[in-house]
Order: C-alpha cells, then sequence, then structure tokens
C-alpha cells in the first residue's frame, strides 16, 4: 500500500516536471519607435488621425516576420508590445507633431477634441519583410481638408532594408518605414489641397 502511494506521488512528480518543461518561456516585447524628421514651416493648424485599419494578417499579438509564398510567418514568443493598430496611431502621432511643430495632431479615438482643418484616414495593407528580408510598407492614404471637395490619395510602398539581424532588425526597419510614410503625410499638410 505504501509502495502504490510512493510511486502515485513519483508519477503526480513526474508530470508536474513534464508540464512546467512544455510551457513556453515569456515572450519578447517590442515596440515601433518614433523615428524624428525634418520640422516643416507652415501645415495645417488641427489635424486628426481619423481611422486607421491595419490589414487582418497583421492584427495579431506575434510579429508577423513574412507574408510571401502565400504564408503567414510568425514567431510564437516575438510579440507586439500594445496592439499595433494603436501602436501605429500613437507612432505617426508623434511623428506628425514632430514633423509639424506649428499643427496641433489629434486622433479621433484621443481624449483632446477639436474641430479638425485636416483629417487623415490610413489604410496599412503591408507590414512586413519580402523574399529578400527587405521591410514592406503598403499603405493608402486620405487628406481631406477643411472646405476642399474630395480628399487627397496617395498610395505608399515603402522598402527599408533591416537594421540588423532578427526580429530587432526587422522592427528597427518597421521604425524606419513609418517615419518614411509620416514624412510623407506631413509633406502633403504642408502642400495643403
Amino acid at each position: 500500500m505504501l509502495r502504490s502511494k510512493f510511486a502515485g506521488l513519483i508519477g503526480a512528480f513526474g508530470l508536474l516536471v513534464a508540464l512546467a518543461a512544455c510551457s513556453s518561456p515569456d515572450p519578447a516585447l517590442y515596440t515601433i519607435a518614433s523615428v524624428d524628421g525634418t520640422a516643416k514651416p507652415g501645415g495645417t493648424k488641427v489635424v486628426v488621425l481619423d481611422r486607421l485599419q491595419i490589414a487582418r494578417y497583421l492584427d495579431r499579438s506575434q510579429i508577423v516576420r513574412s507574408s510571401e509564398d502565400y504564408r503567414v510567418d510568425v514567431k510564437s514568443n516575438d510579440w507586439w508590445g500594445e496592439p499595433l493598430g494603436a501602436m501605429l496611431r500613437r507612432v505617426i502621432r508623434e511623428e506628425l507633431g514632430q514633423r509639424l511643430p506649428r499643427s496641433m495632431i489629434l486622433s479621433e479615438t484621443g481624449a483632446v477634441s477639436a474641430a479638425p482643418d485636416a483629417t487623415i484616414d490610413l489604410d496599412v495593407q503591408r507590414l512586413d519583410e519580402d523574399r529578400s528580408g527587405n521591410v514592406v510598407l503598403q499603405a493608402q492614404a486620405s487628406v481631406m481638408f477643411k472646405g476642399a471637395k474630395a480628399p487627397v490619395l496617395r498610395n505608399f510602398r515603402l522598402t527599408v532594408p533591416p537594421a540588423g539581424p532578427g526580429v530587432t532588425g526587422e522592427v528597427t526597419a518597421i521604425s524606419t518605414a513609418v517615419g518614411q510614410l509620416s514624412d510623407g503625410l506631413a509633406a502633403i499638410l504642408v502642400a495643403g489641397r
């Protein structure tokens, strides 16, 4: 009897050890960093970053490494530190504020609101590596100026080589690409209609 209880305890202990060995380590969390650009004179007084949509395959905790060859490649323990759409909205607002120091850059989802002189809608269609390892940011932007009959529409396809190996190199290149997108949006806002 004592032997069977001892064997049961050994078995339970073995099961706990096996379960602990099978658990995955905590994920590494990453964030897109704001990249400084050239400050521009002028610009629209109040800008609202209204809608920002990202492709559904990007809308996940894990960082998408690539969508080439009909396959979405993700690494299970490399995650974004916040939802990608919210992070892009935050970073683009920061970057536009730095590039357009005379403008007030607001978000439709933010706590501060004002009547906009221009609104930006952004559709991010791709943000991952291509076959050669370069980060591709593909997006469409619509900028509607107050009093205009139609928005200014722009397609963006930005390609940035990785700054180094692995996920850190990819995230650094993503940060650079988002900075280039902000440069393009700032140029539209300065040019006006």
